[in-house]
Protein backbone atom coordinates (compact mmCIF):
# COMPACT_ATOMS: atom_id res chain seq x y z
CA UNK A 1 0.00 0.00 0.00
CA UNK A 2 1.15 3.67 -1.28
CA UNK A 3 0.71 6.05 1.40
CA UNK A 4 1.80 9.50 1.83
CA UNK A 5 4.41 11.31 4.35
CA UNK A 6 4.67 14.36 4.31
CA UNK A 7 6.92 14.94 7.15
CA UNK A 8 9.72 13.31 5.13
CA UNK A 9 11.60 15.19 1.90
CA UNK A 10 11.98 12.86 -1.07
CA UNK A 11 13.57 13.00 -4.43
CA UNK A 12 11.43 12.98 -7.37
CA UNK A 13 10.97 9.47 -8.54
CA UNK A 14 10.74 8.23 -4.70
CA UNK A 15 7.34 7.35 -3.04
CA UNK A 16 6.73 6.10 0.60
CA UNK A 17 5.20 2.20 0.85
CA UNK A 18 4.05 -0.10 3.33
CA UNK A 19 4.89 -3.51 2.99
CA UNK A 20 3.29 -6.41 5.28
CA UNK A 21 6.15 -9.32 6.03
CA UNK A 22 6.12 -11.74 8.79
CA UNK A 23 3.43 -10.69 10.73
CA UNK A 24 5.27 -6.84 10.77
CA UNK A 25 3.66 -3.87 8.82
CA UNK A 26 6.80 -2.38 6.84
CA UNK A 27 7.42 1.70 6.02
CA UNK A 28 9.40 1.65 3.12
CA UNK A 29 10.66 3.79 0.45
CA UNK A 30 10.62 3.10 -3.77
CA UNK A 31 12.03 4.30 -6.73
CA UNK A 32 11.66 2.01 -9.96
CA UNK A 33 13.22 2.26 -13.13
CA UNK A 34 11.36 4.57 -16.25
CA UNK A 35 9.81 2.10 -17.94
CA UNK A 36 8.81 -0.41 -14.79
CA UNK A 37 11.21 -3.05 -16.26
CA UNK A 38 13.39 -3.21 -13.82
CA UNK A 39 17.42 -5.09 -14.60
CA UNK A 40 16.59 -6.58 -10.87
CA UNK A 41 15.52 -5.29 -7.27
CA UNK A 42 18.08 -3.76 -4.90
CA UNK A 43 17.00 -3.78 -1.30
CA UNK A 44 18.66 -1.40 1.16
CA UNK A 45 18.68 -1.95 4.26
CA UNK A 46 19.85 1.28 6.76
CA UNK A 47 21.90 0.67 9.88
CA UNK A 48 21.52 1.22 13.77
CA UNK A 49 20.07 4.18 14.52
CA UNK A 50 19.05 5.46 10.97
CA UNK A 51 15.98 4.68 8.85
CA UNK A 52 15.41 3.98 5.01
CA UNK A 53 15.86 7.86 4.18
CA UNK A 54 19.33 7.11 4.74
CA UNK A 55 19.40 6.25 0.98
CA UNK A 56 17.45 9.10 -0.15
CA UNK A 57 19.88 12.19 1.35
CA UNK A 58 18.53 15.41 1.17
CA UNK A 59 21.49 17.71 1.36
CA UNK A 60 22.72 17.38 -2.44
CA UNK A 61 21.09 15.39 -5.40
CA UNK A 62 24.19 13.33 -5.97
CA UNK A 63 23.55 11.65 -2.31
CA UNK A 64 20.56 10.01 -3.22
CA UNK A 65 20.78 5.73 -4.16
CA UNK A 66 17.23 5.22 -5.03
CA UNK A 67 17.15 7.97 -8.12
CA UNK A 68 20.46 6.87 -9.05
CA UNK A 69 20.06 3.34 -9.26
CA UNK A 70 16.42 3.66 -10.55
CA UNK A 71 18.22 5.72 -13.38
CA UNK A 72 20.38 2.57 -14.57
CA UNK A 73 17.43 0.65 -14.57
CA UNK A 74 17.10 -1.02 -11.03
CA UNK A 75 13.93 -1.05 -8.52
CA UNK A 76 15.60 0.38 -5.50
CA UNK A 77 13.51 -0.60 -2.47
CA UNK A 78 14.71 0.85 1.06
CA UNK A 79 12.99 -0.30 3.95
CA UNK A 80 12.65 0.74 7.73
CA UNK A 81 14.03 -2.41 9.25
CA UNK A 82 11.70 -3.68 12.06
CA UNK A 83 11.73 -1.37 14.88
CA UNK A 84 11.92 1.40 13.11
CA UNK A 85 9.19 3.84 10.98
CA UNK A 86 5.84 2.24 11.12
CA UNK A 87 6.52 -1.16 12.74
CA UNK A 88 8.79 0.70 16.01
CA UNK A 89 4.88 1.42 17.91
CA UNK A 90 4.61 -2.32 17.50
CA UNK A 91 8.12 -3.60 18.30
CA UNK A 92 9.85 -1.05 20.46
CA UNK A 93 12.36 -2.87 21.78
CA UNK A 94 13.40 -4.13 18.06
CA UNK A 95 14.13 -7.89 17.21
CA UNK A 96 17.32 -10.10 17.02
CA UNK A 97 18.91 -10.06 13.84
CA UNK A 98 17.60 -13.43 13.26
CA UNK A 99 13.98 -12.47 13.72
CA UNK A 100 14.86 -9.52 11.56
CA UNK A 101 16.30 -11.57 8.97
CA UNK A 102 13.05 -13.81 8.93
CA UNK A 103 11.31 -10.51 8.14
CA UNK A 104 13.62 -9.26 5.39
CA UNK A 105 13.41 -12.61 3.38
CA UNK A 106 9.15 -12.26 3.64
CA UNK A 107 9.58 -8.87 2.46
CA UNK A 108 11.44 -9.86 -0.36
CA UNK A 109 8.89 -12.27 -0.98
CA UNK A 110 6.10 -10.07 -0.81
CA UNK A 111 7.47 -7.35 -2.73
CA UNK A 112 7.78 -9.98 -5.37
CA UNK A 113 3.82 -10.78 -5.84
CA UNK A 114 3.24 -7.44 -6.43
CA UNK A 115 5.99 -5.90 -8.41
CA UNK A 116 8.31 -6.65 -11.30
CA UNK A 117 11.81 -7.61 -10.10
CA UNK A 118 13.91 -8.25 -12.52
CA UNK A 119 16.67 -10.67 -12.55
CA UNK A 120 16.06 -11.22 -8.51
CA UNK A 121 17.03 -9.41 -5.46
CA UNK A 122 20.63 -7.65 -4.39
CA UNK A 123 20.93 -6.10 -0.90
CA UNK A 124 22.92 -3.45 -0.51
CA UNK A 125 23.21 -2.54 3.39
CA UNK A 126 24.79 -0.31 6.20
CA UNK A 127 26.49 -0.91 9.28
CA UNK A 128 24.33 -2.71 11.39
CA UNK A 129 21.95 -3.69 8.39
CA UNK A 130 25.14 -4.98 6.69
CA UNK A 131 25.14 -7.83 10.15
CA UNK A 132 21.24 -8.33 8.83
CA UNK A 133 22.14 -9.15 4.96
CA UNK A 134 25.19 -11.24 5.96
CA UNK A 135 22.70 -13.17 8.48
CA UNK A 136 19.50 -13.23 5.87
CA UNK A 137 21.82 -14.57 2.64
CA UNK A 138 23.53 -17.37 5.17
CA UNK A 139 19.83 -18.73 5.57
CA UNK A 140 17.88 -17.70 2.21
CA UNK A 141 18.65 -18.10 -0.88
CA UNK A 142 16.58 -15.45 -1.97
CA UNK A 143 19.72 -13.04 -2.49
CA UNK A 144 21.76 -12.56 -5.70
CA UNK A 145 25.24 -11.00 -4.10
CA UNK A 146 25.41 -8.49 -1.22
CA UNK A 147 27.21 -5.16 -0.45
CA UNK A 148 27.97 -4.44 2.19
CA UNK A 149 29.44 -0.85 3.80
CA UNK A 150 30.17 0.02 7.72
CA UNK A 151 30.73 -3.79 8.95
CA UNK A 152 33.88 -5.74 9.42
CA UNK A 153 34.24 -8.41 11.89
CA UNK A 154 36.00 -7.13 14.68
CA UNK A 155 35.58 -3.73 16.75
CA UNK A 156 37.70 -0.81 17.14
CA UNK A 157 36.23 -1.18 20.62
CA UNK A 158 37.12 -3.21 23.46
CA UNK A 159 33.46 -5.20 23.83
CA UNK A 160 33.00 -4.72 26.98
CA UNK A 161 33.53 -0.74 26.14
CA UNK A 162 30.69 -1.11 23.45
CA UNK A 163 27.13 -0.42 25.76
CA UNK A 164 28.97 2.71 27.16
CA UNK A 165 30.34 4.04 23.64
CA UNK A 166 26.44 2.94 22.14
CA UNK A 167 25.16 5.00 25.13
CA UNK A 168 26.74 8.27 23.91
CA UNK A 169 26.07 10.39 20.55
CA UNK A 170 29.73 8.49 19.16
CA UNK A 171 29.72 11.63 16.42
CA UNK A 172 32.97 11.02 15.49
CA UNK A 173 32.53 7.41 15.18
CA UNK A 174 30.08 7.90 13.07
CA UNK A 175 30.59 10.81 10.73
CA UNK A 176 34.86 11.49 10.92
CA UNK A 177 35.57 15.26 9.31
CA UNK A 178 32.48 17.74 8.65
CA UNK A 179 34.38 17.80 5.26
CA UNK A 180 33.69 14.84 3.97
CA UNK A 181 29.89 15.97 4.10
CA UNK A 182 28.00 18.45 2.08
CA UNK A 183 26.89 21.46 3.87
CA UNK A 184 23.10 20.91 4.60
CA UNK A 185 23.84 17.19 6.02
CA UNK A 186 23.22 17.61 8.97
CA UNK A 187 20.18 19.88 8.91
CA UNK A 188 18.40 18.08 6.32
CA UNK A 189 18.77 14.66 8.45
CA UNK A 190 15.29 15.27 9.94
CA UNK A 191 13.52 12.18 10.40
CA UNK A 192 16.01 10.09 9.28
CA UNK A 193 17.52 9.48 12.51
CA UNK A 194 16.11 7.22 14.77
CA UNK A 195 17.18 5.60 18.36
CA UNK A 196 18.49 1.93 17.86
CA UNK A 197 16.06 -0.54 19.75
CA UNK A 198 17.28 -1.88 22.71
CA UNK A 199 17.39 -6.05 21.20
CA UNK A 200 19.49 -4.81 18.62
CA UNK A 201 21.72 -2.67 21.09
CA UNK A 202 22.37 -5.72 23.48
CA UNK A 203 22.94 -7.57 20.54
CA UNK A 204 25.93 -5.55 19.38
CA UNK A 205 28.65 -7.32 21.39
CA UNK A 206 27.90 -11.12 20.27
CA UNK A 207 28.38 -10.12 16.29
CA UNK A 208 32.07 -11.55 16.29
CA UNK A 209 30.40 -14.64 17.14
CA UNK A 210 27.76 -14.41 14.91
CA UNK A 211 29.88 -13.86 11.96
CA UNK A 212 32.20 -16.50 12.75
CA UNK A 213 29.50 -19.44 12.48
CA UNK A 214 27.09 -17.32 9.45
CA UNK A 215 30.45 -16.52 7.42
CA UNK A 216 30.96 -20.37 6.17
CA UNK A 217 27.17 -20.10 4.74
CA UNK A 218 27.47 -17.19 2.59
CA UNK A 219 27.66 -18.57 -0.53
CA UNK A 220 27.04 -15.69 -2.75
CA UNK A 221 29.53 -12.92 -4.02
CA UNK A 222 30.06 -10.12 -1.29
CA UNK A 223 31.93 -6.93 -2.18
CA UNK A 224 32.53 -5.17 2.04
CA UNK A 225 33.71 -1.67 1.76
CA UNK A 226 35.45 0.33 4.60
CA UNK A 227 35.54 4.45 4.67
CA UNK A 228 38.66 5.88 5.18
CA UNK A 229 37.97 7.33 8.28
CA UNK A 230 35.90 4.30 9.13
CA UNK A 231 35.86 4.55 13.45
CA UNK A 232 33.77 1.51 14.31
CA UNK A 233 35.16 -1.63 12.56
CA UNK A 234 38.96 -2.95 12.50
CA UNK A 235 40.00 -3.22 8.63
CA UNK A 236 43.37 -2.94 8.49
CA UNK A 237 45.28 -5.52 6.48
CA UNK A 238 45.32 -8.24 9.14
CA UNK A 239 41.72 -8.23 9.95
CA UNK A 240 40.99 -8.65 6.31
CA UNK A 241 42.92 -11.27 6.55
CA UNK A 242 40.57 -13.05 9.29
CA UNK A 243 37.55 -11.88 7.58
CA UNK A 244 38.16 -13.22 3.76
CA UNK A 245 39.33 -16.88 5.91
CA UNK A 246 35.79 -16.98 7.22
CA UNK A 247 34.28 -16.43 4.11
CA UNK A 248 35.81 -18.66 2.25
CA UNK A 249 32.63 -20.21 0.53
CA UNK A 250 31.57 -16.88 -1.10
CA UNK A 251 32.27 -17.48 -4.93
CA UNK A 252 33.28 -14.15 -5.34
CA UNK A 253 34.64 -11.65 -2.40
CA UNK A 254 35.97 -7.97 -2.61
CA UNK A 255 37.16 -6.02 0.01
CA UNK A 256 37.40 -2.10 -0.47
CA UNK A 257 38.27 0.95 0.73
CA UNK A 258 36.47 4.31 -0.49
CA UNK A 259 38.67 7.56 -0.02
CA UNK A 260 37.47 10.54 1.79
CA UNK A 261 34.50 8.60 3.23
CA UNK A 262 33.40 8.65 6.81
CA UNK A 263 31.49 5.53 8.44
CA UNK A 264 27.84 7.08 6.53
CA UNK A 265 29.62 6.75 3.44
CA UNK A 266 25.81 7.26 2.15
CA UNK A 267 25.33 10.50 3.55
CA UNK A 268 28.92 12.07 2.51
CA UNK A 269 30.61 13.15 -1.07
CA UNK A 270 32.00 10.30 -1.53
CA UNK A 271 27.84 8.81 -1.64
CA UNK A 272 27.94 8.51 -5.23
CA UNK A 273 31.59 6.93 -6.09
CA UNK A 274 30.25 4.02 -3.14
CA UNK A 275 26.77 3.82 -5.32
CA UNK A 276 28.45 3.36 -8.73
CA UNK A 277 30.54 0.99 -7.65
CA UNK A 278 28.04 -0.84 -5.87
CA UNK A 279 25.83 -0.74 -9.03
CA UNK A 280 28.69 -1.13 -11.14
CA UNK A 281 29.23 -4.88 -8.96
CA UNK A 282 25.93 -6.19 -9.25
CA UNK A 283 26.26 -5.53 -13.08
CA UNK A 284 29.05 -8.03 -12.84
CA UNK A 285 26.76 -10.59 -10.73
CA UNK A 286 24.12 -10.32 -13.96
CA UNK A 287 26.12 -10.87 -16.79
CA UNK A 288 27.44 -13.79 -14.67
CA UNK A 289 23.87 -14.79 -13.91
CA UNK A 290 23.26 -14.88 -17.68
CA UNK A 291 25.96 -16.43 -18.41
CA UNK A 292 25.37 -19.05 -16.11
CA UNK A 293 21.69 -19.56 -17.24
CA UNK A 294 23.20 -19.98 -20.48
CA UNK A 295 24.98 -23.13 -19.55
CA UNK A 296 23.93 -26.33 -19.29
CA UNK A 297 20.95 -27.35 -16.53
CA UNK A 298 23.74 -29.88 -15.14
CA UNK A 299 26.57 -26.72 -15.06
CA UNK A 300 24.75 -24.87 -12.07
CA UNK A 301 27.43 -22.99 -10.60
CA UNK A 302 27.40 -19.94 -8.51
CA UNK A 303 26.49 -16.30 -9.88
CA UNK A 304 30.70 -15.86 -9.77
CA UNK A 305 32.45 -17.14 -12.46
CA UNK A 306 35.34 -18.63 -10.47
CA UNK A 307 36.43 -17.61 -7.10
CA UNK A 308 38.60 -14.80 -6.29
CA UNK A 309 39.55 -12.55 -3.59
CA UNK A 310 40.33 -9.14 -4.38
CA UNK A 311 41.64 -6.73 -1.63
CA UNK A 312 42.48 -3.14 -3.67
CA UNK A 313 43.92 -0.14 -1.13
CA UNK A 314 43.85 3.24 -1.91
Amino acid sequence: METPNRSQPLSAGVRPLTLDAAGVTLSCLLAEPPDGQPRATLVAVHGGGMRAGYFDGQAHPDLSLLTLGAGLGFTVLALDRPGYGLSAERLPAGQTLAEQAEVLDALMDRFAQRYPTGAGFFLLAHSYGGKLALVTAAHSPRPLALDVSGCGYRYDIEPAELPRVLSRSSWGRNWGPLRLYPPDTFRSLGTLVAPMPVREADEVARWPGIFDDLAPRVRVPLRMTFAEHEAWWLHGERDIAEITARLATAPELRVEHQPDAGHNISLGWAARSYHLRALGFFEECLAALRARRGRPAADDRPVAASPSVTVPRV
